[in-house]
This record gives C-alpha cells, sequence and structure tokens, in this order.
C-alpha cells in the first residue's frame, strides 16, 4: 500500500474520488501515465500495489463515488500496462465483474465502461476469462437500467468480435456455463443467449452441432416465448441448425431424439410443429443410429397423429408411414417389445386416428417380427380384448385383424375365442352390440367353420347356462342371416346327403342344444325335418317360455328371407316333403293365434297347394334325401342329448325361481307379450332389419 502511496500524488488519488466525473476522468489519466511509466520502468511490483490499492480502497469502497473512481482507474491502469497488462488480469477483473451486481445503476454503467476499456487493450487475453464474462455480461443484459442495458451492449458486440477472431477459444468449458443459463426465462437473457449462440454457430473453427445436444431443448424452450422477437431468434437459429444437421456426416442424433421426444408432446403448437418437423427429418437421415430410439419416437409421433393443427397431423403421418417403412432388426437394437409396450398404452388414447395407427403398429410387427411379438402377448392380450368395445367400428375391424394374425396357429386361435366366450360372458353389451361384427369378421379372416366349431366346442361345456343358451342363440342367428356365413349354409343343407356336412351338423349340434329354437333353426338349415319334427313334439310345458316365444318369433320372420327361400319353394311340393309341412303346423300350435308371427306363418301354409297332397306320395325315399333323414345319423341319441340338455336347463331355471333370481330382462318380456298377441300395426317382416349391422337382439 505504501508503494502505491508514494507512486500516486495525494491529489490525485482525492480527485479520483471526487462527484465531479471529468476530475475522476482527470486523475484516471494521471494513474494511466503513473502504471505507464512503471511499466516502462518494469517494477511490476508498483503496478500490483497500485491495483490493490485501487481495488480495495476505491471499487469495494461503501462509497459509490470512491467505486465509479476506482473502475476508472483500473481500466486506466490497463491503458498504462498496455501490451503487458495480461500479467495482471488475475487482479484487474474481479473487482470489476463484482461491480456488475452493485446496487448503484451508474457503478453498474462505469463498470461496463471500464471493462470495455480493458478487452480493447487485452483483446485475445480475454478469451481466458470469458467464463466469468460471459457470466456477469449475462446478468447485465436484463439489467433494469436502460443506460446499463446500453452499455452492455456495446460491451458484448465487443467481446463476439474478440472471441470470434481468437483461436483460444474453449467452446468445451463454455457450454457447460451456456447449458445452465438456457433455463432463464428473461425476456433479454434469451435474446442474449440466442445472440452468443448464433454468433458461435457462424465461426468456422467453432463446433457447435457437435455440442446442440446440450441446448436444444432451451432453443426449443423459447420457442413458446411471449415475445414474437424471441420466438423468431430462436426459431431462425433451430432452422440454421437443421439444414446443418442435413449436410453434416455426423451427428449425435439419439441425444437430440430425447429431446425432440419431449418436445413433441409440448402444449404450445409451434414448439410441436417444430418438433415433429425436427423428427421427421432425423428418421429421414438418421439411419441406424435412430434404431433404438424408434420406440420413444413413435410415443411422440401417435398423438400427434391426432393433433387439433391440421400441419401438426400431416407432419405425423408422414414421419409415421417413414419410420414403418424402416425394416429394422432386432439385433440392431430394434426393441420389438418397447415399440409394443409404446402401441398398447397408445390404444388407450382419446383419439381415433392414434388408435387405429397403434393398430397398424402391432399388425405390421406381427408380419415382421411374429414370434418377438408373441413372447410379449400376454402384455397385448387383454388391452386388445378390451379394444373390442371401442366406439369406432374402424378400430375394432382392425383390432379383429391383429386378433386374426395371432391366431394363426392352433394354439392361439384356440386360445382367442376361449377368451372371446369370456369376453362375451362378463360383458353383455358387448355380445349384443358388437357380436355379430366380432363373429362375421373373424369367420371371414379365419375360416368361418373353423371358427364355428372352434366356439361350439367351447360353448358345449360352458357351465354358466344362461350364457351358453344366449350365446348359441346369438351364433345361430349370424349364421342364418349373414352374408358371410353362406357357405356354412350352404354346407348344413348337404347333412343328410353329405359327409362333410354331417360332421359339421354333429359338430354344432351339442352346444346348439341349450337352445331350443337354435336346434330346430339348424334342423330346417340341415333339411332334417323329421327330426324338427320330433324335437318340437319333445318340448314341454317347460320349454314354452319367455325366451322360447321370443327366440320363435325371430325363427318365424326369418322363415320369411332369403335364407330360407330353398324352404318355401319346397312347400310347393308338400307330399314330398310332408314332414316340412308336419314341423312348420308344429311351431303354428306353439305360436299364440293373435300374434303377429302366428298370422304369418299361418298366411304363408295356407300358400301350399291343397292339390299336390293327393298327387305326392311321402313314403318313398328321394335322391335329394329330403325323406333320408339318417345318413349314419343316429337321430334318436342326439334326441335324447338334447333332452338331457334342455333337462338341465330346467333344474337351473327351477333353482334360480327358488332363489327369486329369474334372469328376463324387459326387452324379452315385452317381446314375450308381442308374441302373447297384442296388436301390432305396420309391422316390418324381419325384426333383424331394424338393427345395426353388428348389433345381436338376444
Amino acid at each position: 500500500m505504501a508503494d502505491a502511496l508514494s507512486a500516486i500524488p495525494a491529489a490525485v488519488l482525492r480527485n479520483l474520488s471526487d462527484k465531479l466525473y471529468e476530475k475522476r476522468k482527470n486523475a484516471a489519466l494521471e494513474v494511466e501515465g503513473i502504471v505507464k511509466n512503471l511499466t516502462a520502468a518494469g517494477d511490476h511490483d508498483k503496478i500490483t500495489a497500485v491495483i490493490n490499492l485501487l481495488t480495495h480502497e476505491y471499487t469495494y469502497s461503501p462509497q459509490a463515488n470512491h467505486r465509479k473512481g476506482g473502475l476508472i482507474g483500473l481500466a486506466a491502469a490497463t491503458v498504462g500496462l498496455s501490451s503487458e497488462a495480461a500479467q495482471h488480469l488475475e487482479q484487474i477483473l474481479p473487482p470489476v465483474i463484482n461491480s456488475f451486481s452493485d446496487q448503484d445503476s451508474r457503478v453498474r454503467y462505469y463498470a461496463c465502461e471500464a471493462l470495455y476499456n480493458i478487452a480493447k487493450v487485452v483483446r485475445g487475453e480475454f478469451i481466458f476469462h470469458f467464463n466469468k464474462i460471459f457470466d456477469a455480461l449475462c446478468k447485465l443484459s436484463a439489467d433494469s437500467d436502460p443506460n446499463v442495458q446500453s452499455a452492455a451492449h456495446l460491451l458484448d458486440r465487443l467481446v463476439k468480435d474478440i472471441v470470434t477472431e481468437s483461436d483460444q477459444f474453449s467452446i468445451e468449458e463454455f457450454i457447460p456455463l451456456l447449458r445452465e443459463r438456457m433455463n432463464v426465462l428473461n425476456p433479454y437473457v434469451r435474446q442474449f443467449l440466442v445472440g452468443w449462440i448464433t454468433v458461435l454457430d457462424s465461426v468456422p473453427d467453432i463446433d457447435m452441432l457437435g455440442f446442440l445436444p446440450d441446448f436444444l431443448d432451451g432453443l426449443f424452450n423459447m420457442l413458446s416465448d411471449s415475445s414474437l422477437e424471441i420466438r423468431q431468434q430462436a426459431d431462425s437459429a433451430l432452422s440454421e441448425f437443421l439444414q446443418e444437421i442435413k449436410n453434416s456426416p455426423s451427428v449425435d442424433y439419439g441425444r437430440m431424439a430425447e429431446i425432440l421426444v419431449q418436445r413433441a408432446a409440448a402444449p404450445d403448437e409451434f414448439t410441436r410443429w417444430t418438433a415433429i418437423t425436427w423428427i421427421n427429418e432425423f428418421v429421414k437421415l438418421g439411419g441406424d443410429q435412430l434404431v433404438p430410439y424408434y420406440a420413444d419416437i413413435l410415443g411422440a409421433i401417435l398423438p400427434c397423429i391426432a393433433d387439433r393443427e391440421e400441419k401438426i397431423r400431416v407432419v405425423a403421418r408422414e414421419t409415421n408411414e417413414e419410420l414403418r417403412a424402416n425394416q429394422a432388426d432386432p439385433a440392431e437394437g430394434f426393441d420389438v417389445g418397447a415399440i409394443l409396450s409404446i402401441a398398447r398404452r397408445q390404444l388407450s388414447s382419446e383419439h381415433e386416428a392414434t388408435r387405429i395407427e397403434s393398430l397398424h403398429w402391432i399388425s405390421t410387427l406381427l408380419n415382421r417380427h411374429r414370434s418377438e411379438v408373441l413372447t410379449f402377448l400376454n402384455d397385448i392380450f387383454d388391452t386388445l380384448l378390451k379394444s373390442l368395445s371401442d366406439p369406432s367400428d374402424q378400430v375394432v375391424l382392425l383390432v379383429l385383424e391383429v386378433h386374426a394374425a395371432i391366431a394363426k396357429d392352433q394354439y392361439n386361435f384356440g386360445q382367442l375365442l376361449v377368451f372371446l366366450v369370456h369376453k362375451f360372458q362378463t360383458d353383455h353389451t358387448l355380445l349384443e352390440r358388437r357380436g355379430a361384427l366380432i363373429i362375421r369378421r373373424l369367420c371371414v379372416l379365419l375360416n368361418s367353420e373353423r371358427v364355428y366349431r372352434e366356439l361350439s366346442k367351447i360353448l358345449e361345456g360352458e357351465a354358466d347356462l344362461d350364457f351358453a343358451s344366449t350365446m348359441v342363440q346369438a351364433l345361430n342367428l349370424i349364421l342364418l342371416t349373414s352374408s358371410e356365413l353362406s357357405d356354412l349354409r350352404n354346407l348344413l343343407k348337404l347333412s343328410l346327403v353329405n359327409a362333410a356336412g354331417k360332421d359339421f351338423f354333429l359338430s354344432l349340434y351339442p352346444s346348439w342344444s341349450h337352445s331350443s329354437m337354435a336346434i330346430i333353426s339348424l334342423c330346417l338349415l340341415a333339411q332334417a325335418y323329421q327330426h324338427a319334427s320330433a324335437v318340437i313334439q319333445s318340448l314341454t310345458e317347460e320349454d314354452i317360455n319367455v325366451r322360447f316365444l321370443v327366440q320363435l318369433d325371430k325363427l318365424i320372420h326369418l322363415l320369411e328371407t332369403p335364407t330360407f327361400a330353398y324352404l318355401r319353394l319346397q312347400l310347393l311340393e308338400p307330399g314330398r316333403y310332408i314332414l316340412l309341412l308336419k314341423a312348420l303346423y308344429g311351431l303354428l300350435m306353439l305360436l299364440p293365434q293373435q300374434s303377429a308371427a302366428f298370422k304369418i306363418l299361418r298366411t304363408r301354409l295356407k300358400t301350399v297347394p291343397s292339390y299336390s297332397f293327393n298327387k305326392e306320395q311321402p313314403n318313398h325315399i328321394s335322391e335329394d334325401g329330403s325323406m333320408n333323414e339318417e345318413n349314419g345319423i343316429d337321430f334318436e341319441y342326439w334326441l335324447k342329448r338334447f333332452q338331457h340338455t334342455q333337462q338341465q336347463h330346467h333344474l337351473h331355471s327351477k333353482s334360480q325361481a327358488l332363489s327369486g333370481n329369474i334372469p328376463i330382462s324387459a326387452k324379452e318380456a315385452q317381446k314375450a307379450e308381442e308374441a302373447r298377441g297384442v296388436p301390432e300395426i305396420n309391422r316390418p317382416p324381419s325384426r333383424s332389419s331394424r338393427k345395426g349391422p353388428g348389433q345381436l337382439h338376444l
């Protein structure tokens, strides 16, 4: 301290803390001259003492004018040191940088001015202290005083010039500081940061692209800033980086993909659109490097497919197609399980488009990596079953295609139908609303005869008799009405003359025995009229219940449909098909006379030509088997089996009646009243015509 006092006159020291700027300025010029002389003499010890004096007695003084003078003095000392200032920067810079946070705005202003003058002198040596200076500038950019901000901008431009000229700048040391500052929300700081990123990226020797993952998230965060200028600056910087990525042979796609995936779910539309655009380019450019991130990328794309903004939907769909077109292999890091997990999760999306694309992905994975997908079957199967209740028919149809693809082998085929029957059992609404659609589509995808045989086998041993009866009635109605099952109906028509028809008829018979009306329908379809008549005559008082009348009503209406056109034409030859007449009259006798079904059937039977009775002999066996009801079928045995099954239903009904739990729905009761004779006006010829394509009335 004594060395400094001896070097600087007392008047200079006094003027350095004067309240008048001019006096402080003149004193600083004196300090500059003194330091210049000391430098020329090589007396660095005294120079150090002068700097310490200016630092401790002035810049750290509680008096604002002292602090102002100290800052001007330090800048003057640096000018005096000239080319030798570098060795004293460690002393000079800390008090100046410390003054950037001074409470007095004028002190902060003079700190900017001082650092500006110091920077002009030391130039390249400034780089070694860059992080401290950058951090200080970052704070100054958000200063509340406009004069300080203006001074900080001038200093900032000078520092940028120095950095762009220097070959000593260390981007590796700077990036951690930049990454830390990128989370700041102040708009002035954000502008400052984007400005520096843009400047550094423009320097050929600085590889900002290599460090892009470190500050990419911060740039995306700025896209939702309330300031249009900041949004535009951030977008401009991102666009420049994306162009560089397209032209660069080496890019770290993986780390950036993780960031983009998060940003694709941002609430801000512009951020989502930019993120999904980047993902689109990454999928095209990333190649094998991006394969391990496919699951995360898919998780970002699928929700965007249903985005409320059309431009986002368009890019998301294009990206999804690009991603699905890449035939990646598990050996390359393609994680089938992770992709399946994403697709399964997105099946719960509220958006139909997302659910549809999720199913397309599961289907694609099944086609390409079937064995791997089947190892995760337990993880996705329950979700796929639940999706059968989806409100969208298109989704349900796709789910069925996936189920059919899974069920190509016998084991999974059987499992599918077992679980499907269980699903119908626990969700009667699904059976009523979608049962027909599901069964018909599975018949198309998996072979109708195979499906019906397997369902019959499952229902034959079903312990829940009420459900078994309901399910059989549903399957029977689908069999009688669906255009997709015309081949099955044609096969059943040959039951008495054809081995294949007989085998199929007998495969259905045990489960169809759960419903007397289903058995009668099956016999009429198989042209086993003698057995149909026998079944009708075997019915007891217990059989003629509400459900029976409802089902009989349906059958009478179905007899008027194209499905039974052959049967109606056979009535033209009553002598030859006398057992058919007997069966139909048997049904007529079971119907209440005032019911619409009774009138329909009676009207039909009245059209039978009476003259035919005297001209045809019923006792011969015709070539088409209309009177031959054997074909190796022991109908007496099957009648007993039917009666045994029905006896089980009777006991079950009695048990329920005793417990007061009779499962008759209001809908069935209403139909029963109609069947008993409630007059109907303008009733259409078929109840099924009033229902949607995928609905059943049970």
